[in-house]
């Protein structure tokens, strides 16, 4: 991490409890996780411990702790620029959107119910409040600076009487907000200026300054209008962020793959498409894959768009029968059979992928929905019986000793050593792992700390074009994912490279990279003054 010369602001609250600062949105998707990184990672290098906290979060692409327990993925990401451990008092309350209006609705990490709009609405929320203030008073007896992060919009009439992660909450915790509105998406000084006409006065006077993001031009131009703003808000525009291409920082909310389009953007000798259906989730899975220099990432969601990749990966899902039926319904299920097949392209589940790949799937508890038994795309002989409770866990590992894709999918010999994480709720059993199915497990793995004994995981056919896993992360491991590479390309016809980046190293400098554009183009003498 950078290092800067410590500050001298006293950040610390009357109540001897560690300072707070509330960042806020005109809308959703306007920056406000990425605002929310950049800040954290700049307190932390001017010297102040610091955390990050969102009270109610909603996201498919989640994070597990490592006392294995599960949280918003941005704050997990947010936690990793402060340089600290997440726990799950930095987001409470995880809902995860299923299908029909109802969500999973999960408690400092674990699972307790699912629950419909309504319901969550009328019956959970109004037992909420202890829950996140008891999280957030923790969090300020440990650290200098919290960093709380809203949703949405304050300004969302119909939700506002109840709301436990907005104004309400920047209230309770007398918690000063920034505003970030973003220019990009059109129309921000209406954004800003209704925002503050549909809230209440003392909500209103919370707000101490804007941030503008996503400004392409020249802020010279934009100069009257921010003089016309803070004249007729009485507030200060702290900075106007530029648009920052091709931001390294694992993203939350599945809209960002609409950057991702489905054709090629440039010609790289390794085409990866991945299927985007309706409820994906840990899409952030294959950012290190995006990061190669040989190879093209494609999300797609219909035959027209598949093309012809060198690989298709089904990724994760929070509803893998109903993503299931949404392959089969666009013709993708058949697609991918036949090109699996008839044209040497290889096949990749993760997570709910995984399952997919297998010949039936059990819902005996209705832990998915109404359908309990469903046949799989029978790639490999797999069955899949959906449990009750989640497994949230990390794991660490290496490649098993009778690999079956060690020669014909990764290149070279080696162990490859393995850190991943599972999320899921299925437990897949082997229908034939020996004899004449040609398939054998793929990794040795441990969780962490540890279980009693290593467990095998994974399934590959010994052809090399059919693979599966549970390990959300897997392509992070360096080693691992230049091997795979590799030997995808010299199945082409094409000479092995070498490692290109270490992951880890390459977020930490993305944290930096980030807070650098930040400190450029914002006041923070004036922010560091609002927080004390």
């Amino acid at each position: 991490m950078k290092e800067y010369q410590a500050r001298d602001h006293d950040v610390t609250s009357k109540e001897g409890q560690g300072a707070v600062l509330m960042l806020q949105g005109t809308a959703s998707d306007v920056g406000k996780s990425i605002v929310t990184t950049a800040l954290c990672r700049i307190f932390v290098q001017d010297g102040y411990r610091t955390a990050p906290y969102k009270s109610q979060n909603m996201a498919l692409n989640s994070y597990v702790t490592l006392d294995g327990k599960e949280i918003g993925r941005a704050q997990g990401v947010q936690a990793e620029a402060c340089g600290i451990a997440a726990t799950t008092d930095m987001n409470p309350i995880l809902i995860k959107p299923m299908k029909d209006m109802h969500s999973q609705i999960v408690i400092h990490g674990v699972p307790e119910m699912q629950m419909s709009a309504m319901d969550y609405r009328t019956q959970f929320l109004p037992k909420a409040k202890q829950i996140v203030l008891d999280a957030l008073e923790r969090l300020r007896e440990d650290y200098d600076i919290v960093v709380m992060e809203g949703a949405g919009s304050p300004a969302e009439i119909n939700l506002k009487d109840r709301d436990i992660v907005n104004m309400n909450l920047a209230g309770w915790a007398d918690s000063p907000v920034i505003l970030v509105a973003d220019i990009d998406r059109g129309g921000v000084f209406a954004a800003i200026v209704g925002t503050l006409e549909l809230l209440e006065p003392h909500e209103a006077a919370r707000i101490k300054g804007f941030i503008i993001n996503k400004f392409r031009g020249d802020v010279a131009l934009l100069q009257p209008g921010l003089d016309w703003l803070e004249e007729r808000t009485g507030i200060p525009v702290l900075g106007v962020l530029p648009y920052i291409q091709d931001i390294r920082i694992e993203a939350e909310d599945s809209v960002v793959l609409d950057e991702l389009h489905y054709r090629r953007q440039e010609q790289r000798e390794l085409d990866i498409a991945i299927i985007r259906y309706p409820r994906i989730s840990n899409f952030t899975d294959f950012d290190a894959l995006r990061g190669e220099p040989d190879v093209v990432v494609r999300f797609v969601s219909s035959v027209d768009e598949l093309g012809t990749p060198d690989v298709i990966i089904l990724p994760g899902t929070k509803s893998t029968l109903d993503d299931l039926d949404f392959i089969r319904e666009r013709g993708l299920a058949d697609a991918i059979r036949t090109m699996t097949e008839q044209q040497d392209i290889q096949l990749v589940g993760i997570c709910g992928g995984y399952q997919m790949l297998g010949e039936r799937l059990s819902d005996p508890h209705a832990a998915e929905g109404s359908v309990r038994e469903a046949e799989g795309l029978g790639m490999l002989p797999l069955r899949t019986t959906f449990l009750k409770h989640k497994r949230t866990v990390r794991v660490a590992g290496k490649l098993s000793p009778d690999h079956p894709l060690r020669l014909d999918s990764f290149y070279g010999a080696g162990d490859f050593p393995i850190t991943a994480y599972e999320i899921h709720m299925g437990v897949s059993e082997w229908s034939d792992v020996t004899g004449g199915a040609g398939v054998s497990p793929l990794f040795t793995m441990e969780s962490l700390p540890s279980d009693s004994q290593a467990q095998l995981e994974g399934l590959g056919r010994s052809d090399g074009r059919v693979w599966g896993s549970y390990m959300h992360g897997l392509f992070d491991n360096d080693a691992l994912r230049r091997s795979w590479l590799n030997g995808l390309r010299l199945k082409k016809g094409l000479s092995p490279i070498t490692a290109t980046f270490e992951s880890e190293q390459r977020k930490l400098a993305e944290f930096d990279r980030v807070a650098d554009v930040v400190r450029r183009h914002v006041d923070l003498d004036k922010i560091y003054e609002i927080i004390g």
